[in-house]
């Protein structure tokens, strides 16, 4: 099963999530996971006085490398790089690392780093973000989950939004939730109000 999720490094929630697909269902689940861009700066268009506006401009920088790095050597190489990026901005809490020390980390072509001043790849995030909003809607922030369904037909979901990352058999039976929800062409939306902060637990391995 081929999975898309948009990813933007600054969301803490987008980041519990993206650990627990790749930590708790990719090893016990047949999915293929590729992480797509989406630029909660270009999307929001915080002002800029905004407590956000920098955070969110770095960040976007960060998917211009990223993209990058994908044009040259494919989504896995992108998805390490994104794992190298949000392990240093919410674990270390480093918001201003050099670009080039995390490619270097990860052995990845630090030539890559060019692309963060490079306005040209915007145009490639903002069309990586038009796919994930199609299946959503705008009303939606990071994550978007998307996959085929036993219908044939691509669907995606704004979440799911979690706090921490669900582990075992918990988190097994909530992918195979979301994949049921899939199969329902009528269903939208599940919400309740959020009483915890985002909790990032131990910094993981490099992938």
């Amino acid at each position: 099963m081929d999975v898309d999720v948009w990813v933007d490094p600054v969301c803490p929630f987008c980041w519990v999530t993206v650990r627990w697909l790749f930590e708790e269902v990719e090893p016990h689940r047949d999915v293929d996971l590729r992480l797509r861009s989406i630029s909660l700066l270009q999307k929001n268009k915080p002002a800029e006085d905004s407590p956000y506006y920098e955070k969110m401009t770095f960040t976007n920088r960060l998917l211009r490398v990223m993209e990058s790095v994908r044009a040259a050597e494919g989504d896995q190489a992108a998805a390490r790089l994104y794992w190298e990026f949000g392990s240093r901005i919410h674990h270390d809490k480093d918001r201003d690392f050099d670009p080039a020390d995390a490619l270097a980390t990860i052995g990845l072509d630090t030539d890559h780093a060019e692309a963060f001043s490079a306005n040209k790849w915007d145009d490639v995030i903002r069309d990586s973000m038009a796919e994930g909003l199609a299946l959503t809607g705008d009303d939606v922030g990071t994550p978007i989950v998307a996959t085929v369904n036993s219908d044939g037909e691509k669907v995606g979901y704004f979440g799911p939004v979690l706090t921490s990352v669900p582990s075992g058999e918990k988190g097994l039976a909530l992918w195979d939730a979301l994949v049921t929800m899939m199969d329902i062409e009528s269903f939208y939306e599940l919400k309740r109000t959020r009483s915890d902060s985002p909790d990032p637990g131990e910094r993981p391995a490099p992938r």
